[in-house]
């Protein structure tokens, strides 16, 4: 088991390029399956979730690689099967885009449930239902269920709740499924606009991506192409909040700002003073940070993977701070990791009242999803005395070379090896989740 052993770092200085999207890339890499030609795919990222995209693809007949230049190249014509391992596939949460991906193509999927980081529920309801208004047929197995169809055709679909994972699933099967499709309360995520985006890149006819409402017409083929991901804005996020939580003065570079609009506003109302380019932005920590309130909502409100890592800033700052979501009421775990560095936060229905301005001390703590690591690493770096993080691998799910990254700008801490000692220590102190 590893660990990263986090020592106080304050005053975080420097420049941090920013890698392609991880959301967008697991989207990106589905989409790519559709084509009747390779498709070469820039700004994927080595991280462990698309370690387990290459290996279910390679496993059913996807010839899929990266070339001398770091691009992936993904030809899907050797596909020989659509029985995903359900296994892997509740390795992590998207690979339900594999539905969307080859249903149409090849008339039938079997795959597990999503699986990845756990807020209790992720519910796929809407994926159903708009797979089942284009004429997919699903039978649910105890774990793995069965997808089929003698055709997908177009539907007028309006989504229940906003889902980004939905409105991709459903792109992806309308691009080539008969007829018109129209996505109404659509998800306008960058991401889903970067999936559309390459779509119409290898052929698709897909109009009015970015709104709530999406009209694809679908067509017989699709051609490879050459494709580049969005950078992540929610590495580049948790960037700038490392800014605030450090007192330092961090710059995001590759990036669209436009991306980070509600993060910004954020930032710059709790104090930070901003300056943005046309592919960077800058956070500067100078001066007194004030108390504030948040709430979660969908693009382009304030994202939920971002609440984690500002939690870890609000500490830091004097007065009363609330932090509301709604999006995943139950994503709060990183609060009881917190609390153990002696943050004092209660929550209650998806609500946490932060009372900050109280020191933070290093502590042995346990990350239980992407962005709890992220938050329970920035903390270390404003805590005093040594930080041990454990739960690692779902850290390296999302971040790429994270250790390096914050090593570039200052801050000091190690990837470990623990030995029984430590882990014994380590379980005596924190439950493993």
């Amino acid at each position: 088991m590893k660990r990263i052993v986090v020592q106080p770092s304050h005053s975080l200085n420097g420049i941090v390029a920013i890698p392609g999207s991880k959301n967008s890339s697991l989207a990106l890499m589905a989409a790519a399956c559709l084509a009747d030609e390779p498709v070469i795919l820039h700004g994927i990222p080595r991280i462990t979730d698309l370690d387990v995209f290459f290996n279910i693809g390679e496993e059913i007949g996807i010839d899929i690689k990266r070339n001398d230049d770091q691009a992936v190249v993904i030809d899907s014509r050797g596909i020989h099967s659509t029985a995903i391992d359900p296994h892997k596939a509740s390795a992590f949460r998207t690979t339900y885009y594999f539905v969307g991906a080859l249903l149409g193509k090849y008339g039938n999927v079997s795959l597990g449930y999503p699986g990845g980081d756990n807020f209790v529920s992720r519910p796929i309801d809407q994926h159903i239902k708009a797979l089942e208004a284009m004429g997919a047929r699903f039978t649910f197995h105890a774990e793995y269920y069965d997808v089929e169809t003698s055709g997908l055709h177009g539907a007028d679909i309006y989504f229940d709740t906003i889902s980004s994972g939905a409105t991709i699933n459903a792109l992806l099967a309308a691009a080539r499924a008969k007829g018109k499709t129209i996505l109404r309360q659509a998800a306008r995520d960058p991401e889903v606009v970067d999936t559309a985006n390459l779509l119409i890149q290898m052929g698709a006819r897909i109009r009015g991506a970015g709104s709530d409402t999406i009209t694809i017409e679908g067509v017989q083929h699709l051609r490879g192409c050459t494709y580049t991901a969005i950078p992540d804005r929610l590495i580049a996020g948790s960037f700038l909040i490392a800014a605030g939580a450090t007192g330092g003065a961090v710059t995001v570079t590759d990036i669209i700002p436009e991306h980070l609009g509600s993060c910004i506003a954020k930032l710059s109302e709790i104090g930070l003073h901003i300056e943005s380019t046309d592919n960077s932005v800058t956070a500067f920590a100078h001066g007194k940070l004030r108390a504030t309130r948040v709430r979660t909502s969908m693009y382009p409100g304030f994202p939920t993977d971002l609440q984690q890592p500002l939690t870890a800033l609000l500490t830091q700052i004097p007065g009363r701070s609330i932090v509301a979501d709604r999006i995943y009421p139950r994503r709060f775990q990183h609060v009881a990791q917190l609390n153990r560095m002696n943050a004092d936060i209660e929550v209650r229905s998806g609500v946490a009242v932060i009372k900050g301005g109280t020191p933070l001390r290093g502590a042995f703590v346990h990350a239980s999803d992407v962005r709890a690591g992220i938050c329970l690493l920035i903390a270390g770096l404003a805590a005093e005395g040594a930080t041990s993080i454990t739960g690692i691998s779902h850290i390296e799910r999302g971040y790429e070379n994270i250790v390096e990254s914050f090593r570039s700008i200052g801050a000091t801490l190690d990837m470990q090896e623990m030995h029984e000692e430590s882990l014994n220590e380590a379980k005596s102190n924190i439950k493993f989740s």
